[in-house]
């Protein structure tokens, strides 16, 4: 049931796969969504944005695309959605100033752990929401998106206050076409991702930059996959969320029709840029440490990491 919020108005912040796809759906059902735009801007504004999609192939002529520059060209709006990834962070505090009035929301679509407490740092907890992205997207050049698998979001509230934030949320966006829910904790909902996100991304980056198929296929591989997947479930529980078993097999066998899938931490890595080391696997290692956890193959997978990006 939702609350007394709701929203008019959204600004996309990091309009890369995950931004421009969500974006597009919100603007295609006739939300007002406006992009703030960056190396994708003039290809945008010539092409608009083109989404190549399981879920049915999507083209927002330039002429519906509210592209800016700026924030300060966007003005305050009703939603923040930050979609941008989390080694942009450092720029949060210049650039959601100008999006935000009286009773702005900011909702982050981002990976791991540790971004709504960046958020909340700035704009106060009482605004932020989390949510996390069950889907498969690539960008595969400015303003053009692929949409292989998933596209389920869960989002959930930083600080529960009771307004129906998060219900009102998934509302919007399932009627958008994009399954979303409410998640009664945002904190089990982030610990969830993480089952995939630490083996997957990890070992993808581990092993020289490999598609998911190849992890798989390659012997001993599945099994400390597994091993990674069931130290995050205990790192979780000890912190009092009910993360189950299935998750493990859940996990593996909804990776097998993926067939050669690059994580986009893999896509980092190859592509020379800055991979969220942080968020996705420093953060869950401290708290697994601070919570008493013991996680040997999680040290070891972080060690590797850090080999390959030195």
């Amino acid at each position: 049931m939702s609350g007394d919020w709701t929203f008019k108005s959204v600004a996309i912040v990091g309009a890369g796969a995950i931004g421009l796809y969500y974006g597009a759906r919100l603007a295609a059902a006739g939300e007002d969504v406006r992009f703030l735009l960056r190396s994708d801007y003039d290809a945008v504004q010539r092409d608009g944005i083109r989404i190549e999609s399981v879920a049915g192939d999507l083209h927002l002529p330039p002429e519906q695309v509210q592209s800016h520059r700026t924030p300060e060209e966007i003005g305050p709006v009703d939603l923040v959605i930050v979609a941008w990834k989390t080694t942009s962070n450092h720029l949060l505090a210049d650039v959601l100033p100008p999006l935000l009035h009286e009773g702005t929301q900011v909702l982050t679509l981002q990976n791991g752990l540790g971004n709504c407490e960046a958020l909340a740092a700035i704009v106060g907890p009482q605004r932020v929401l989390g949510a996390l992205c069950f889907v498969c997207l690539n960008r595969l050049s400015p303003g053009h998106v692929s949409h292989t698998a998933g596209g389920k979001i869960s989002v959930g509230e930083h600080v529960n206050d009771e307004r129906g934030r998060a219900a009102e949320i998934a509302r919007r966006f399932t009627a958008a076409g994009i399954p979303t829910d409410a998640a009664p904790s945002l904190a089990a909902a982030q610990w969830t991702k993480l089952v995939w996100n630490i083996p997957f991304n990890g070992l993808a980056i581990a092993e020289g930059g490999v598609t998911t198929d190849v992890l798989l296929a390659t012997p001993g591989v599945e099994a400390e996959i597994r091993a990674l997947m069931a130290e995050v479930i205990a790192a979780a529980r000890a912190q009092g969320l009910p993360l189950e078993d299935k998750l493990i097999g859940f996990n593996v066998e909804r990776t097998r029709p993926m067939g050669p899938y690059r994580p986009s931490s893999m896509i980092d890595y190859v592509e020379g840029r800055e991979v969220e080391y942080d968020s996705i696997w420093a953060e869950p290692l401290r708290r697994a440490k601070t919570a008493g956890i013991e996680v040997p193959h999680l040290e070891k997978l972080a060690t590797r990491i850090r080999e390959r990006l030195a």
